[in-house]
C-alpha cells in the first residue's frame, strides 16, 4: 500500500503499480475515487494531490498507462 508522506492517507495499491520509462513510480489506478483530487493543467495533463490533506503528489498522464487508454498516475 503506498500511502501519503504527509498524513497516512492511502492512495494507490501495490497491484496498480507498473514501470514505466520515468525514474518516478507509475501507477494505473487509485485505491478510491476520492484517494486524490485532480486539478487539471494548461498542458494536458492534471496535477494529483492527496484526497485528505493536499499534499502534492505529482500528475495524472492521460492514454500513458500500462494498457491502451489508462492513465499514469
Amino acid at each position: 500500500m503506498y500511502v501519503c508522506s504527509k498524513c497516512g492517507h492511502q492512495l494507490f495499491s501495490s497491484r496498480s503499480k507498473f514501470e514505466h520509462s520515468t525514474p518516478w513510480p507509475a501507477f494505473s489506478e487509485t485505491i478510491r475515487e476520492d484517494s486524490v483530487s485532480k486539478k487539471e493543467e494548461k498542458w494536458g495533463a492534471y496535477k494529483v494531490s492527496c484526497g485528505k490533506c493536499g499534499n502534492g503528489l505529482g500528475h495524472e498522464f492521460l492514454n500513458d498507462g500500462p494498457k491502451r487508454g489508462m492513465s499514469r498516475f
